[in-house]
């Protein structure tokens, strides 16, 4: 599965010629169907850009090559990638499992639903933010968790106690 990250690499490296990437047909072939992915790009295990789909919509090839373009230029969080960047970086490539809805009756049963292996999606009042799986590696706690979860979707620290919210897991795979 090596070769996501490779289509995604070249993505880049084609952007920055003005190009744009077209993975051989065989490639394309066995990518094919429809599946959701983010890209995470870091540079020394710092975060320098994160932009994915939650929602399968097109075929994985052209899902990796579009989230690795926005993940280096068009996450508004960092300036745009640097050619010279471009040595440095890790690519990680993380396909999703469709989400699920996690019922639950009051904030303890969620808790208990909750597994870390779960990559995690908050809605309410109109707002969303996800946490991919990985993301358990920094931020241990159930409910600091999705209290970070919130904030990041501009929300109270507690909405998550009314929240939808959904589950889904990845499939990852890193340079």
């Amino acid at each position: 599965m090596m070769e996501l990250a490779l289509i995604a690499r070249k993505a880049i490296e084609k952007y920055f010629e003005n190009e744009k990437y077209m993975p051989n047909s065989e490639d394309r072939k066995k990518y094919y169907e429809k599946k959701a992915c983010f890209i995470t790009l870091t540079i020394n295990n710092t975060l320098r850009g994160c932009i994915g789909s939650l929602i399968a919509s097109k075929p994985l090839w052209q899902d990796v090559v579009d989230n690795a373009i926005n993940a280096a230029f068009n996450d508004y969080r960092f300036p745009p990638l640097k050619k010279e960047e471009l040595g440095q970086v890790k690519i990680e490539v993380s396909i999703l499992s469709e989400p699920a809805q996690i019922k639950y009756k009051n904030h303890t049963e969620l808790l208990n639903k909750i597994k870390k292996n779960y990559g995690i999606i908050l809605e309410r009042n109109g707002k969303s933010s996800t946490f991919l799986p990985q993301v358990w590696e920094q931020i241990k706690d159930k409910r600091k968790f999705l209290e970070e979860l919130s904030l990041k979707a501009g929300l109270e620290q507690s909405a998550w106690k009314k929240a939808k919210i959904y589950y889904y897991t990845v499939k990852a795979e890193k340079e």
